[in-house]
């Protein structure tokens, strides 16, 4: 492929940029197809959902809700009726309903809906929430709040996507400059981030073709801005490093650019298809969210692979020395590397078993922690606590606990209008009472047909504690089958929010083994096949397994038990995301792959060409210790800036993606991995004798036509 990209750079170079914008033209006219909420449901609740969803109800408006709380005694009916007059005066508001009393005496709600489109009525809200704030100010002895569909995504959805908008803002910029200090060279430094925003732009227009396949999710793009950068800059830095090596040891334009593609590129290729195979892994948990996660990394990692080995190529064939352009004076350099580096390997295979010791002691120290990991439900406790819908929310649900979190029970028989369903209602209506556990105002909606009925039903708790959870078994496993489920023909189902939580960890928990299997069984057999050896693909899966562990255990520290809050802006919920973990495993164990097999390509290179194991280490590491160093850099940069984001789940996908790569990058592959290597020595390239059959792939510089290196002696190919 560099060859072929090399002696027509012109259509290697226009094929590419018509690639992606082929790829942007396909996205606009096709449009990429959303995923709907019945898609992402789960279990009962998804079943229940998809009922509702084809059922036929009217599109309903986006609701919302204001309550009027007592504090010092004011006067609460004179503020509700002031609300109740203003909000009847906005033009964008619709169905005010009358004030209900809270069972404490304490509140008053007032709901009504927002007109026009619920996908769009965040741009209508602002009046409601003015007249909302201007009643509190005129009322300083109530708490007067609005929460709402409406409001929600206008408070948190527009301060979101300000953060995502900086976020991909600052990515690009951020990466840049790190490059530039890498390479110390203008052009060296603008080529990967290039390669990589064009690699994210035709995959994100590759995904609307492939969302017939899978439907997207609002945060897909995100993901694959995030790896797609990740990936797509490390995958070119790998490669021009490696052509910038081998040209500064003698070798002409050719020699160099064809050792690059035989070594860098190979392990580009390797390393993609390992990423690939991890991110595949996401479509074991039949999740609508995952699926489109992996997917969508799936098509920006090949990509991004698809452009190192072709475009890249021809790239530098067509710079040659230029390549360096622009130098900045200062930072450029003739050699990379770093003597603290160079140091601490002398000392790590020196001391081989000691460094072990105490790099495991330090993994095992930071993963402790992990042992304790509770996941939670991503709700409205995952929010900034000072934002006013969380305030807004919080004191609802405690007044009005069927208004915010309602369980919704979908009954679908040939008529939901007779006698046999009104009897099932009064049925359902005197257990829920009698239960403790369900609580008033029980509300019916029936579809135009009258064959589908949603009875809406308040459960105690808090969304999803332990006394909601109870409440919702009490309603799926006794209630419902003894009313709804006891009619002939019916099917009665369990939604709601409470319902979805529940659904999707039980889905989760049953995929788990599969997606840790398939992605550790995987990666092995490509560790295996690509350097013939058992110890090397189990050592690389446990290395792996262990940075993860590492950044789970950090994960638990930080945000469930609630250190470093005011730093990172965020309130402990005493729990992890519920898909923080799965999704953590597979996007890790990907990355790390990268700077792996680019590690143990460059030692395997040494052993080919007859050096022992310690100085094959010394060599591959030494070499590639630079390298990495930037990579992870560029790596620990974009990823931090997820940190910043209002939502908790941003935060600790930023932080954990962060600190383990961080980890992998330096106690792992700094330390761990040579001194493991050293003690294993030439064990580390055993391979049974019933597996000789492995394609035998060459890791030593390829024979190509054009000088020798000056400054190396000529090597000789082993084996």
């Amino acid at each position: 492929m560099a060859i072929w990209s090399a002696r027509h750079r012109v259509l290697a170079i226009l094929g590419w940029i018509a690639f992606v914008a082929a790829a942007t033209v396909l996205s606009g006219m096709l449009g990429t197809l959303a995923a709907s909420g019945a898609d992402q449901g789960n279990g009962e609740s998804g079943r229940a959902e998809k009922i509702v969803e084809g059922a036929g109800f009217p599109e309903r408006p986006a609701g919302e809700m204001v309550l009027i709380q007592d504090r010092a005694g004011a006067d609460r009916a004179a503020a509700t009726a002031e609300v109740t007059r203003t909000l009847a005066t906005l033009s964008d508001v619709t169905g005010v309903q009358q004030p209900i009393e809270s069972p404490d005496g304490r509140s008053t709600l007032v709901s009504f809906s927002v007109r026009g489109d619920p996908e769009t009525a965040a741009d209508r809200v602002g009046p409601a929430l003015d007249a909302v704030a201007k009643a509190q100010a005129a009322h300083p002895d109530l708490l007067i709040v609005e929460g709402g569909d409406a409001s929600g995504d206008k408070l948190i959805g527009d301060e979101l996507d300000a953060g995502l908008a900086r976020l991909s803002m600052l990515s690009i910029p951020v990466t840049l400059g790190i490059l530039l200090v890498a390479f110390g060279a203008v052009v060296a430094a603008l080529l990967p981030v290039g390669l990589a925003v064009t690699a994210v732009v035709a995959a994100i227009g590759l995904m609307a073709g492939f969302s017939r396949l899978a439907p997207t999710v609002d945060a897909t793009s995100h993901v694959m801005l995030l790896v797609g950068l990740a990936v797509g800059v490390d995958y070119c830095l790998f490669y021009i490093r490696r052509e910038r090596d081998e040209r500064r040891a003698g070798a002409d334009p050719h020699r160099a650019l064809m050792i690059a593609a035989q070594t860098s590129g190979r392990s580009i290729w390797v390393s993609g298809l390992t990423v690939v195979v991890a991110m595949a892994g996401m479509f074991l948990t039949h999740d609508t969210t995952f699926v489109s996660f992996g997917l969508g990394t799936i098509l920006v990692v090949t990509t991004a692979v698809l452009g190192s080995l072709t475009v890249l190529p021809a790239l530098l064939s067509a710079l040659g020395d230029r390549v360096d352009a622009i130098r900045i004076p200062g930072l450029y350099r003739r050699r990379a590397g770093g003597r603290v580096w160079a140091g601490l390997l002398r000392v790590v295979l020196a001391k081989p078993l000691v460094s072990v010791l105490v790099a495991v002691a330090a993994l095992g120290a930071l993963a402790a922690p992990a042992l304790d990991l509770r996941t939670k439900s991503e709700g409205i406790d995952g929010l900034p606590a000072d934002a006013p819908i969380v305030q807004a929310y919080k004191a609802i649900g405690e007044a009005f606990p069927s208004r915010t979190t309602p369980a919704r029970v979908v009954v679908r028989r040939d008529s939901v209008r007779g006698e046999p369903f009104g009897r099932a209602l009064a049925g359902f209506r005197a257990q829920a009472k009698a239960s403790g556990q369900l609580v008033e105002p029980i509300d019916v909606e029936v579809n135009p047909a009258g064959t589908v009925a949603v009875v809406s039903v308040g459960l105690v708790g808090k969304g999803d504690d332990s006394t909601a959870t109870a409440a919702l078994r009490t309603l799926r496993d006794r209630i419902v089958p003894d009313t709804f489920g006891a009619l002939p023909g019916t099917t009665a189902l369990v939604s709601g929010e409470t319902a979805a939580n529940a659904d999707f960890n039980e889905q989760l928990d049953g995929s788990l083994p599969w997606v840790f299997g398939f992605v550790l069984g995987l990666a092995f057999l490509l560790l295996l096949v690509s350097f013939r050896s058992v110890v090397i693909a189990v050592t690389g899966v446990v290395l792996n397994l262990l940075s993860v562990a590492a950044a789970y255990g950090m994960l638990v520290y930080v945000f469930q038990y609630g250190h470093f809050e005011r730093q990172l802006d965020f309130a402990s919920t005493g729990g992890i995301t519920n898909w923080m973990p799965l999704f953590l495993f597979v996007i890790l164990f990907g990355l790390s792959m990268d700077y792996h097999v680019f590690v143990l390509s460059r030692i395997r290179e040494g052993h080919d060409q007859g050096l022992s194991t310690r100085e094959a280490v010394r060599e591959g590491i030494g070499r590639t210790a630079g390298v990495i160093t930037s990579a992870a850099v560029v790596m620990v940069a974009v990823f931090a800036l997820f940190a910043t984001l209002p939502l908790n789940s941003t935060k600790e996908l930023g932080v954990g993606l962060a600190a383990a790569v961080l980890l992998d990058a330096t106690i792992v592959r700094a330390v761990l991995l040579p001194a493991v290597m050293a003690l294993l020595g030439r064990a580390n390239w055993w391979l049974p004798r019933w597996l000789r059959w492995l394609p035998a792939i060459a890791h030593d510089v390829p024979a190509v036509a054009g000088p020798a290196p000056a400054a190396r002696r000529p090597l000789t190919p082993v084996g």
